[in-house]
């Protein structure tokens, strides 16, 4: 009877076991408690257990009258790190055998500090996403308690195929799972630096471009591209500044011809005028007033008399010298200094020649022996 009792013992005993180690394989396949699990699931379950706690907790609300202030929605705030891991659900027949451990128990804030500072080492955050290989950028972000970071989308597709809660990289099996903001801060610091490089790019090259403008190169070939750019703008501007009216500008020019031909006209009238031998007879007596005794253009002695003044009868000391020349405005000179004057003044032409000391036109008369 003993044996038969053992016997039995030990089958129920194995009997057991295997059904503890069946329910704690279903439990461990199901997804109920995995911690990307879909977000809807798990509001609906809030919202019942709200509702049940709300029903056991009504009260009778007596109206007194007053204004009730009504308190809108409170805004949580976006940058918040929660753990996102449901309840640790109840031991297993089996776990409560010894025959697995038992979950860890959830981790406190300062364990989670160092698992987040361990990520931070290993610069999981800056690397990209190691199931997808794409930054995290905006994306919502979660760390699992190994001290891994993934995108929260990923590791949710990852344990709907796995149909089981391991780690994608170091297959750790019961992980927990929080939800923290490092990619996005380390997106949006990086999105400002780029900002910052461009706008200051902008800056540096706005001011280049200035500096080209004032400042000519060193270059000779560019020195003078510069410069010819600096006279075309000039130029430019001036006839911007300028009117453009032809009827206007070939009035002024015809204005301009007319004013030009009268007094070309008048100028020829009062030089092709001849004088009389009175008018001579006048301007050789304002010469001798003159008292001239040397040549303007030579500055040798013109021929005077004995008693030492200027002698206009070609003779001097009763010894023939060179021929003196009498101007309409009153000017003696020798006749051939005069002329080798007049060739050399090519820009005039009889009779608008000028006299060399008072500039104005004359008329000519050699003095005779």
């Amino acid at each position: 009877m003993s044996k038969n009792k053992g016997r039995s013992l030990k089958q129920d005993n194995l009997a057991v076991t295997a059904v503890a180690l069946q329910d704690h394989i279903l439990h461990d396949l199901q997804l109920r408690n995995l911690s990307a699990a879909d977000h809807s699931k798990t509001k609906v379950q809030k919202r019942e257990s709200r509702s049940k706690s709300l029903k056991r907790n009504t009260k009778a609300i007596i109206d007194t009258g007053l204004k009730k202030t009504i308190q809108g929605p409170k805004v949580e705030d976006p940058e918040k790190e929660y753990v996102l891991d449901p309840k640790p659900p109840p031991l297993t027949l089996a776990q409560k055998l010894g025959l697995f451990e038992p979950p860890p128990p959830p981790l406190s804030s300062g364990e989670w500090e160092k698992v987040k500072q361990r990520s931070i080492l290993q610069g999981d955050s800056v690397q990209p996403c190691p199931v997808c290989k794409e930054e995290f950028e905006l994306r919502p972000q979660v760390l699992l308690s190994c001290s891994h970071v993934f995108h929260r989308a990923c590791l949710q597709a990852f344990e709907k195929f796995a149909n089981k809660k391991t780690c994608p990289l170091c297959r750790r099996n019961q992980y927990q799972t929080r939800v923290i903001h490092d990619g996005a801060r380390l997106f949006k610091i990086k999105c400002a630096t780029r900002i910052q490089a461009c706008w200051r790019g902008h800056v540096v090259r706005k001011w280049y471009q200035d500096l080209r403008r004032k400042v000519p190169p060193k270059d000779a070939k560019m020195r003078r591209k510069f410069f010819e750019e600096k006279f075309t703008e000039i130029s430019h501007r001036i006839l911007c500044s300028y009117s453009t009216d032809i009827e206007d500008l070939f009035q002024e020019i015809d204005h301009c011809l007319a004013i030009n031909r009268s007094v070309l006209q008048q100028l020829e009238d009062w030089c092709g005028h001849e004088l009389t031998e009175e008018d001579w007879e006048k301007i050789q007596t304002q010469a001798l007033h003159r008292e001239t005794y040397e040549c303007p253009i030579c500055l040798t002695p013109l021929p005077a008399s004995s008693d030492g003044h200027q002698d206009l009868s070609g003779t001097h000391c009763g010894q023939p010298s060179r021929e003196t020349v009498l101007l309409s405005c009153s000017h003696v000179f020798h006749h051939t200094c005069l002329l080798a004057l007049e060739e050399f003044s090519l820009g005039d032409s009889s009779p608008f020649h000028a006299c060399p000391l008072c500039r104005s036109c004359y008329q000519k008369k050699i003095l005779e022996c």
